[in-house]
C-alpha cells in the first residue's frame, strides 16, 4: 500500500509536470533556418594557349664508324723490304703514303726476261725479212736456169724425133729439167711459208708484251699505297716477313667522313616527314625511296658527344636509310654523315670523332608554327577549356605533333584559349570552374624543348 501511494502522489505528478514543460518549449521554439543551395566552383589550374614556332626533333643514339675503311691486301707475294715507320696503331697517314713495299727483285727479273723475249722475237722477224729477200733473189736465178733446162729439153726432143740423137741424151735432158723445176718449187714453197712465220712471231711478241705488262703491273703492286687520309687501326707485317698474296697487311679507317647509324622508330620518322605538307602523304616504305624523301625534305642532323660536363656537337647530314625496317622493333636505321670530323677538332677541347664513340644524334625537321600547349593538357583526344563564363567546354583536338612535354596544334585550339591542365572528376560539360592561371609553366617547357 505504501508503494502504490508513492506512485500516485509523487511520481505521476512529476512526470506530468515535465511533459507539460516540454510541450510548452516545443510549441514556442522558432522553426530552423533554411540554407539556400549554391553551385560550387571546382578549383583548376589553367594556362593560356600561345602561338609558337617549334622545330620537330628526335634524339637517338649510335656508335661512330668511319665512312670508308681501307684494307691493305697484298696482290703479289714476296719478302717485305719496307714498312712505313708511321704504320702504327692510332697514327694518321696522308693520302698517297706508301704503307708496305715487297722486294721488287723477282718482278724486275720478269720484266727483263719479257723484254729479252720481245727483242729475240723482233730479231727473228728481221731474219725472216732478210731470208725472204735472199730467197727471192735465188728464185730469179733458179727460174733462169729452169728456162735453160727447158730449152735443152726441147732440143733433145727435136733431135730424138729427127733420129739424130740417142734416147739417153733425151732422158738426161729431161731429168735435168725436172731437178731444176724441183728447186724452183722448193724456193716458192719456202716463200709461201714466210707470211705465216711472220704472223707467228708477231703473236709471240704480243704474248711477250702481255708478260711485260703483267710484270710491270706486279712491280706496281709490290707497293701498297693509301688512297685517302686514314688512321691506322691494325697492322700485321714487319720488314723481312714473307707477305703472301691475299694477306692483309694493315687496316685503316678514313678520317674524311664519319657515320652514325641511329635507330628511329617508324612512327617518329613518319612524324618528322609529315611536318612538311608537300611530303605529308609521301612516306614510301622502300628504303631507297625513303632515303630520297629524307634528302628532299632537308632533314637536319646534329651529332653530340658528352665530355664530362660539356657537350660537343658536330653538324651532320642525313645520307640514307641503312638496311631497312627491323620487323621486331619497328625501327629504321638512319645513316648520318659528318664531314671532316678530324679537321674540326680543337686542340684540347674537341676530340676527333673516332670509331666506337657513343654519341647522341638529333634529327630535326623544318620548323612549324601552331598553338602550343603542355602535353598534360591532352585527355584522350580532347582538350578542356574554360569559356567566358568560367565553365568547362570539351573540344576534340589532335596535335600535329608532340615531343617532350609539349604538343603543337594547327587546328581546334586557338591562341588565347584558357586550357585546363588538370581534369575535374567527373568531366561534365558546363561545370563551373575556379581558375588558377599558371604563368611560368609554358616558358619553362619551351626552354627545355629548345635545350634538346
Amino acid at each position: 500500500m505504501k508503494t502504490g501511494f508513492k506512485l500516485v502522489l509523487i511520481t505521476l505528478p512529476i512526470a506530468a509536470m515535465g511533459a507539460g514543460i516540454l510541450a510548452f518549449v516545443v510549441s514556442n521554439r522558432p522553426p530552423p533556418a533554411r540554407i539556400e543551395l549554391a553551385e560550387r566552383a571546382y578549383a583548376v589550374r589553367v594556362i593560356a594557349a600561345e602561338t609558337h614556332t617549334i622545330t620537330p626533333t628526335y634524339t637517338g643514339f649510335g656508335l661512330v664508324t668511319p665512312a670508308r675503311t681501307f684494307e691493305a691486301i697484298a696482290e703479289v707475294g714476296g719478302i717485305v723490304e719496307y714498312v712505313n715507320p708511321a704504320l702504327r696503331d692510332g697514327q694518321i697517314l696522308p693520302a698517297g703514303s706508301v704503307l708496305v713495299r715487297v722486294s721488287p727483285a723477282d718482278f724486275n727479273l720478269a720484266i727483263a726476261q719479257a723484254k729479252a723475249n720481245i727483242r729475240a722475237a723482233e730479231a727473228r722477224l728481221a731474219e725472216i725479212d732478210v731470208s725472204e729477200a735472199n730467197q727471192r733473189a735465188a728464185l730469179e736465178i733458179e727460174r733462169e736456169v729452169l728456162a735453160v733446162k727447158t730449152a735443152d729439153l726441147a732440143r733433145a726432143e727435136a733431135l730424138l724425133a729427127a733420129g739424130t740423137a740417142p734416147q739417153t741424151a733425151h732422158d738426161n735432158a729431161r731429168a735435168a729439167h725436172l731437178v731444176q723445176r724441183q728447186k724452183v718449187q722448193s724456193i716458192e714453197s719456202a716463200l709461201a711459208l714466210l707470211p705465216t712465220q711472220r704472223a707467228v712471231q708477231r703473236e709471240q711478241i704480243a704474248v711477250y708484251e702481255v708478260n711485260l705488262a703483267s710484270a710491270e703491273r706486279n712491280l706496281e703492286r709490290s707497293e701498297l699505297t693509301l688512297p685517302f687520309p686514314a688512321r691506322v687501326t691494325a697492322h700485321t707485317v714487319e720488314v723481312g716477313q714473307l707477305l703472301k698474296p691475299g694477306q692483309t697487311a694493315a687496316i685503316l679507317d678514313g678520317i674524311d667522313q664519319a657515320e652514325v647509324v641511329v635507330q628511329v622508330p617508324l612512327s617518329e620518322l613518319r612524324n618528322l616527314m609529315q611536318m612538311d605538307a608537300a611530303h605529308s602523304t609521301l612516306l614510301p616504305m622502300d628504303p631507297t625511296r625513303m632515303g630520297e624523301a629524307l634528302r628532299e625534305m632537308g632533314l637536319q642532323a646534329k651529332v653530340k658527344l658528352r665530355v664530362g660536363d660539356d657537350i660537343v656537337d658536330w653538324p651532320g647530314r642525313v645520307d640514307r636509310i641503312s638496311g631497312g625496317i627491323d620487323p621486331r622493333t619497328g625501327t629504321v636505321g638512319v645513316v648520318v654523315q659528318v664531314d671532316a670530323a678530324y679537321e674540326q677538332a680543337d686542340s684540347g677541347n674537341r676530340p676527333p670523332l673516332t670509331k666506337g664513340l657513343f654519341v647522341d644524334v638529333v634529327l630535326s625537321a623544318p620548323p612549324i608554327t601552331g598553338t602550343v600547349l603542355p602535353r598534360s593538357a591532352l585527355h584522350d583526344g580532347r582538350v578542356l577549356i574554360a569559356d567566358a563564363d568560367n565553365r568547362m567546354r570539351l573540344i576534340a583536338a589532335e596535335p600535329q605533333f608532340a615531343q617532350g612535354e609539349i604538343a603543337l596544334f594547327t587546328g581546334g585550339v586557338q591562341a588565347g584559349d584558357l586550357v585546363l591542365l588538370s581534369a575535374p572528376s567527373p568531366m561534365i560539360e558546363g561545370l563551373l570552374l575556379d581558375l588558377h592561371p599558371e604563368t611560368d609553366m609554358m616558358p619553362r617547357l619551351l626552354v627545355e624543348d629548345a635545350a634538346q
